[in-house]
């Protein structure tokens, strides 16, 4: 395809606590598709839930949406809210926030007299890691503009209904965040973009407009044209493209603005400064982010 700059295969990471994932960005040959700096696929996957402790963040706002299964969310603003597929999770970290991540509640395990079973059975801190759930989903990773990196840390839920949608030509298109095909996501960003999860028929087809300077498509299962399970197609500017689904698939689109300046990203710090991430960094270590009401443990900063 004559539109296509670049396309990346997404490859194998392990989280803490050993949850393995298919990272796409950032990668050594692209470190960003407009202010997008971080895409990880969760899964599909068997096994005990996903459990991502207290861990923080500086920079950038983090975007959760799943396919399967469900999480909950825990933050140092105090937010608790569980999310469920369609859904969306947005976190806006600005100046510092942490928060935790864990997976499914197991189904209850308890006899029906042991009171406290039952409490842990339905808590979804207590009961992490105890029984078999399905993972699917993705989490992306939106870079702040340089004026707005130090804003104060938000949280904001919004359920699969409240999120425009689109139908035609084979194809039916959710707006997770910004604007695409005259619709709006009521998601606040802080800046230009467009975020869109697209099923596809066989033979479906998905125009991507050229009003964003950079525009990249993700599949995340199926077979769209040339792309696989796993690539990342990144296009060319104000290029026409057409997608077309060899077979049913799952596409993510996304794109916007180039950035005002390069990012710098260690673990899960973001910033256009190195000085403001070291500064991250002896934050963390003296646990100056804030408390998560109901969590005791953290991932401690990494050695390297």
């Amino acid at each position: 395809m004559n539109d296509v700059e670049l396309v990346l295969a997404a490859r194998t990471a392990e989280l803490p606590g050993g949850f393995h994932v298919m990272r796409a960005l950032p990668q050594a040959r692209r470190r960003m598709v407009g202010p997008f700096v971080f895409l990880d696929q969760m899964g599909p996957a068997e096994g005990p839930p996903m459990t991502v402790l207290p861990h923080p963040h500086i920079g950038l706002s983090t975007v959760t949406y799943l396919f399967e299964g469900e999480a909950m969310h825990r933050d140092t603003l105090g937010s608790v809210q569980r999310i469920v597929p369609g859904d969306v999770n947005w976190m806006t970290a600005g100046r510092g926030i942490a928060h935790s991540e864990r997976g499914d509640r197991p189904a209850r395990t308890a006899a029906s007299g042991d009171a406290q079973a039952s409490q842990r059975a339905n808590d979804p801190v207590l009961a992490a890691g105890r029984a078999e759930t399905r993972s699917f989903g993705i989490q992306i990773w939106v870079a702040l503009p340089k004026p707005h990196e130090e804003t104060q840390p938000t949280f904001a839920h919004h359920p699969k209904a409240t999120l425009p949608s689109l139908d035609g030509d084979g194809a039916s298109l959710r707006v997770v965040a910004g604007r695409f095909g005259g619709k709006t996501s009521p998601v606040k960003t802080h800046s230009e973009l467009f975020y869109v999860v697209a099923e596809l028929e066989a033979g479906g087809t998905i125009q991507l407009p050229a009003d964003q300077e950079e525009r990249a498509a993700y599949v995340v299962d199926g077979r769209v044209g040339n792309f696989n399970p796993g690539d990342l197609a990144v296009f060319k500017p104000k290029s026409d493209v057409l997608l077309r689904a060899d077979e049913p698939s799952r596409v993510l689109l996304f794109g916007g603005a180039t950035m005002d300046a390069p990012r710098h990203i260690w673990w899960n710090f973001v910033s256009s400064s190195k000085e403001r991430i070291e500064q991250a960094k002896a934050d963390w270590r003296a646990q100056k982010f804030g408390v998560i009401p109901g969590e005791t443990e953290h991932i401690p900063l990494p050695e390297r």
